[in-house]
């Protein structure tokens, strides 16, 4: 362990950051050695089963990030882990305004409002259906310099079809198959909860996260993307491929990496993928966070476009 490494902080407490009995959120704030840190980092996590097969990995890189000089915070949303309320409490609208917040709060405990955006540059990091969250989070937060986007997930309808697949698959193998993925749509859609994999889905979460699909921002900006690959010509997906040079001509400068390791968010065993913390650390590091940062619903006078 280095010494940089020993004197990072790491502070799990309880915040409010919405109103009413189920405001409080649970939080990890990662603070770095220097008292001034590069920029600030929010993570925004995966859904469902996915947030607990990646929650090692959250924290082993948020230690990471806090050592190179980052402050990060973790938050579980509302109705996840050890935030109030239940999963079945939970809403799109409502998990993007606890991101939104905690931004909010993260500047707050280190004096960043009224800072020049560029004096402590503000991040957001999902990683899978996080990445939908951050990105519409980015949109209602002033100043993001970047998002970092980790296995990003494109299409929320598409996540939400394969998590529906669960219980018809799990019906069908106990041999008592009661409906389709499509009856169990639609029965969201006319205002009933679905268990599925010890999760009750309401329908304000499913028709929120149906919705949602990762779209360029309103402005240029920063983006880094990770996306897991094998073999030693590891590239980027087709689909990925593709959604990355629409990013490229709205503005964005999107730097790619293709990680080679296992895909921690849906093994069977919790596992450690150290390529995805030293690219992450890597892909920040080459990026310069002296220039001022771009508001991510502003437009510059001049937009850089990614060769």
């Amino acid at each position: 362990m280095t010494a940089s490494r020993q004197a990072s902080n790491v502070q799990p407490l309880f915040v409010n950051l919405a109103p009413g009995p189920m405001g409080r959120r649970f939080v990890v704030h990662h603070t770095p050695p220097s008292a001034l840190p590069r920029a600030l980092i929010v993570y925004a996590h995966p859904f469902a089963e996915e947030m607990n097969k990646s929650r090692r990995m959250a924290a082993l890189q948020s230690r990471a990030l806090a050592a190179a000089g980052y402050a990060v915070l973790q938050i579980d949303l509302l109705g996840c882990g050890d935030s109030e309320g239940d999963f079945g409490d939970a809403t799109w609208s409502g998990w993007v305004d606890d991101v939104v917040s905690a931004c909010a709060w993260l500047r707050r405990q280190h004096g960043a409002e009224g800072r020049p955006a560029h004096a402590m540059p503000l991040w957001i990091w999902g990683l899978r259906v996080g990445c939908l969250l951050a990105t519409q989070a980015a949109l209602q937060t002033r100043d993001v310099a970047g998002l970092l986007l980790w296995q990003p997930t494109v299409s929320g309808k598409t996540a939400l079809q394969q998590f529906l697949r669960l219980k018809t698959a799990a019906e069908m193998l106990s041999g008592q198959a009661r409906g389709s993925t499509a009856e169990l749509r639609q029965r969201l859609l006319g205002g009933e909860s679905v268990d599925v994999a010890g999760y009750t889905v309401a329908p304000a979460l499913a028709s929120g996260m149906e919705a949602a699909a990762l779209q360029p921002p309103v402005s240029p900006t920063q983006i880094i993307w990770l996306e897991q690959a094998s073999g030693e010509n590891a590239s980027l997906s087709p689909a990925s491929a593709l959604a990355v040079q629409r990013w490229q001509q709205s503005g964005c400068t999107v730097h790619t990496h293709a990680v080679v390791g296992p895909a921690f968010w849906q093994t069977t065993e919790i596992e450690d993928a150290p390529a995805w913390i030293e690219g992450t650390l890597a892909a920040l590091a080459a990026i310069p966070i002296d220039p001022p940062a771009t508001a991510y619903g502003q437009r510059p006078a001049t937009e850089p476009v990614a060769t």
